[in-house]
């Protein structure tokens, strides 16, 4: 064998040892997710993108988060030693209420710093969703749309249902208020606004205004959300 080949082979073993940005963007095709990691710390960074599905299926043609990939994630984004902080980037139209509460848990539950960041919108269940985090982030032109709890498919008009509604109401409610600063009083004159949304009732709020109801911490983009978690970081370690 030559010299030249020789060579040639060496430098194909040392590209091949050397993680490049294609193998991060394998990853974040299979899991919406990606690790970023510095000399300083390791963030995991977690889309929730599109709608959330629960216990059924979406078309294929839709956009999805599917909660039974992120709940694990998130378990082992937790228990991992080699990760210091997360954070989640929301642009989510809602979807099943369940599963994003029990998203919203998981998040508001775990021990490593978090921050949220809304890009676009976090609208729904979504609102659960950013407030989840420790510190919450939304972009001046993001919105997000606050609305009563509705269902799709047969419904029985018998009073278990109303009251089942309204529980699940109460429940979002409960989350939202204990997870930001929005009063319960403000978030349910938001739902049932009736001139703010064509054929449907509810709001619909930018950056700017969901900081100043007390829903999102602050207004600003991903270095401040970034900002953030690293001084979260420090100060957990």
């Amino acid at each position: 064998m030559s010299e030249n080949e020789n060579k040639t082979n060496e430098n194909e073993n040392e590209n091949e040892k050397k993680p490049g940005i294609g193998d991060d963007f394998e990853g974040i095709i299979k899991s919406g997710s990606v690790v970023a990691k510095n000399s300083r710390e390791t963030i995991h960074c977690l889309s929730i993108i599109g709608q959330i599905e629960g216990h059924y299926l979406l078309g294929e043609s839709q956009k999805a988060t599917k909660y039974e990939h992120v709940i694990p994630l998130l378990v082992a984004i937790e228990e991992s030693e080699d990760l210091d902080g997360l954070l989640i980037v929301l642009n989510t139209m809602g979807g099943d209420v369940e599963a994003g509460l029990a998203i919203a848990e998981m998040i508001a539950s775990m021990s490593k710093p978090t921050v949220s960041i809304v890009l676009g919108g976090g609208h729904s269940i979504g609102v659960p969703l950013a407030v989840a985090a420790k510190k919450s982030f939304i972009v001046p032109s993001a919105t997000m749309t606050i609305h009563p709890v509705r269902i799709n498919g047969l419904v029985l008009g018998v009073p278990q249902t109303f009251r089942y509604f309204e529980n699940m109401q109460k429940r979002i409610i409960d989350f939202i208020t204990s997870h930001s600063n929005a009063s319960a009083d403000k978030l349910q004159e938001l739902m049932m606004r009736p001139d703010e949304i064509a054929t449907d009732v509810g709001s619909i709020v930018d950056g700017n205004e969901a900081v100043n109801i007390g829903i999102i911490d602050k207004v600003g983009g991903l270095s401040d959300a970034l900002a953030e978690l690293r001084e979260m970081i420090k100060n957990n370690s």
